[in-house]
């Protein structure tokens, strides 16, 4: 479960990482205008008006806006309300007093799966994409993984110190850092996060060291381990994709992303996979979709009827690796979808591996399908899909 802006800083505030004062949470224009009145009123000399979806981008969207009076929070509440960011479409607001900000740096811990362990990231270079920091300017990344048994008392002040050294932050706030980080590992810990993020941790003019903007994702499957859980399931912070809350409510995990190549697989290990191979074949991913383990004929049906009623698909990818589920099982389920859903532009590349792959690509074979595509491994798969999704 992924938590909005507002929530991360809850989740941080009741684990000791100093946050901004507390803001207030909006849905319509005139509770902006009244959030905003308040915190000028008080201390603050500008609020922030922040979009709460839950995905990245807001700023650049037009989704994070600075007001210095009233007139200019009812201006941005009416840009910002109903924004379209990604396919999340804008219904809640947070406004928050605006921060004094000297520096931005980036921090996040966040469950390292290739290592089995834990990851600590920490760059003096904040506010940006990490991503692009770490392709431009490697060495201002520090990366550190941790295994359980290292942290199973919690992450040590040296340990936490060392890593905040290394990522170069000013002598006048490592200290603070150091706290921050022991407490920002502790938070993902307890609080059973696979990903606790601040991006920017911000230095104030004083020398404070602030967590300006959260993102956290919580572990669906400790959700039995912590009271309350469900109280973070807000209206209005749900999928709103029509797509991703029709999936919601058939239990198909699907998530809308921002690509022509649709993707269906079973498991979400090989779904994240394919994403990364069709992306390595300069291709996007229009989604990610994890039909299950099952893979049955009605499985298949209902995630494909998805994948292709986004009008950005140009060409689907199906990557099924049999393991219970059997090759010959899975190549039915597909022929029987296709008859099923009628005629659609799309093509269909289908890749079967695993228990009875030749069978399943022998039955795709014989079906003779107009819009299938059979392909023997998943770097062949890729490249058909990409190609057929740009002449598409």
């Amino acid at each position: 479960m992924d938590l909005v802006e507002f929530q991360g800083k809850q989740l941080f505030a009741r684990n000791d990482v100093p946050v901004p004062p507390v803001g207030s949470v909006c849905r319509t224009v005139d509770e902006i205008v009244a959030a905003a009145q308040k915190h000028l009123e008080g201390d603050a000399s500008a609020v922030v008006v922040k979009a709460q979806v839950k995905t990245g981008g807001r700023g650049k969207a037009g989704g994070v806006k600075l007001a210095t009076n009233v007139d200019e929070a009812r201006e941005h509440a009416g840009s910002i309300l109903g924004l379209d960011i990604k396919g999340h479409i804008v219904e809640v607001v947070y406004v928050e007093p605006a921060s004094d900000i000297a520096e931005e740096y980036y921090l996040s811990v966040m469950h390292d799966r290739v290592n089995k362990g834990h990851l600590i990231i920490c760059s003096r270079e904040g506010g940006v994409d990490i991503e692009e920091v770490n392709r431009t300017n490697p060495d201002a990344v520090i990366k550190r993984t941790l295994t359980p048994s290292e942290t199973a008392d919690g992450l040590s002040p040296e340990v936490a110190r060392d890593i905040v050294t290394a990522a170069n932050l000013p002598a006048e706030v490592l200290d603070q850092a150091t706290d921050l980080l022991v407490n920002l590992f502790a938070a993902y810990r307890d609080e059973d996060a696979t990903l606790a993020e601040i991006n920017p941790l911000i230095r104030t003019e004083d020398d404070r060291v602030i967590a300006l903007d959260s993102k956290v994702t919580l572990d669906d499957s400790a959700a039995f381990r912590h009271d309350g859980y469900a109280d973070w399931k807000l209206d209005g912070l749900e999928a709103n994709d029509p797509l991703e809350a029709e999936a919601q409510a058939k239990g198909i995990q699907y998530v809308k992303l921002d690509g022509e190549v649709g993707v269906l697989g079973n498991g979400a290990g090989l779904v994240m996979a394919t994403l990364d191979v069709v992306a390595q074949n300069d291709g996007r991913a229009a989604n990610f979709l994890d039909v299950g383990g099952g893979a049955s004929a009605d499985a298949i049906t209902q995630s494909l009827d998805l994948v292709l009623r986004d009008p950005d698909v140009k060409s689907v990818f199906i990557n099924i690796f049999g393991g219970i589920t059997r090759g010959e099982e899975v190549a039915n389920g597909v022929v029987e979808a296709t008859q099923r859903l009628g005629d659609f532009p799309q093509k269909l590349v289908v890749r079967l591996d695993g228990t009875n792959a030749e069978e399943g690509r022998a039955i795709l074979e014989g079906a003779d399908l107009p819009n299938v595509v059979a392909a023997a491994t998943m770097q062949e798969a890729a490249a058909t899909a990409v190609e057929l999704a740009r002449s598409a």
